[in-house]
């Protein structure tokens, strides 16, 4: 139960941060549509999809109701949506390197202190991680589209209207035939990055915990 309680507030805390560095960035970059629509919040009710939040608890992936964005706001509209779209991944690894210096500088023999290190290292790596994969609807596919020749980006934009679906599809259909797609493609990254921020005694507390 505890482990839960846990695994549940880091994981709220997540998304939160995540969705606001979002909103945070568009309003720096002059779009308010995010602060308008009370989303420039650190309440984690206000950031929360059902169906991401699900996902993430029971498959390890997930992700956070987007904060609304207009674009025609940005001065340069592509260097801009790629800078408010990496916002989101970049401040769930800040929170992870906080995490990990803590584990790595200050560890303590408590086990719910270890328990929400662990945690806040790990999910948030994986939730950074996950969302700069190129896939839509997840933060990278806006990098990439902005990236792409407008010819390609054009095309690219067609696909979005059906991706959330198929990518849902693709989730389920990994984790109940245990194709193990996302976990081949995330799992190294996440325990790399992991121990670059906490050093080798996050391997430790892996064995301890059972993660």
């Amino acid at each position: 139960m505890i482990d839960t309680i846990i695994r549940i507030a880091v994981l709220l805390f997540a998304v939160t941060i995540h969705e606001y560095s979002h909103g945070k960035a568009a309003l720096s970059l002059g779009d308010p549509t995010a602060k308008n629509s009370g989303r420039l919040t650190l309440n984690p009710i206000r950031h929360i999809d059902p169906i991401g939040a699900v996902c993430m608890y029971l498959f390890g992936i997930g992700w956070a109701k987007p904060v609304p964005v207009n674009t025609a706001y940005f001065a340069n509209r592509r260097k801009d949506t790629i800078l408010m779209a990496i916002s989101g991944p970049v401040s769930n690894l800040a929170a992870a390197f906080v995490a990990g210096l803590l584990i790595r500088y200050y560890d303590m023999p408590v086990d719910i202190y270890r328990l929400i290190l662990v945690n806040m290292l790990l999910l948030n790596i994986g939730l950074g991680l996950f969302n700069l994969l190129p896939i839509p609807p997840l933060d990278g596919s806006h990098v990439l589209e902005n990236i792409l020749p407008s010819g390609l980006a054009s095309g690219y934009q067609k696909i979005r209207r059906y991706a959330p679906i198929v990518f849902l599809g693709i989730l389920i259909a990994d984790h109940y035939l245990k194709f193990n797609i996302f976990g081949r493609i995330l799992s190294y990254p996440i325990i790399a990055t992991a121990e670059l921020f906490a050093g080798p005694k996050i391997f430790h507390l892996l064995r301890i915990y059972r993660f």
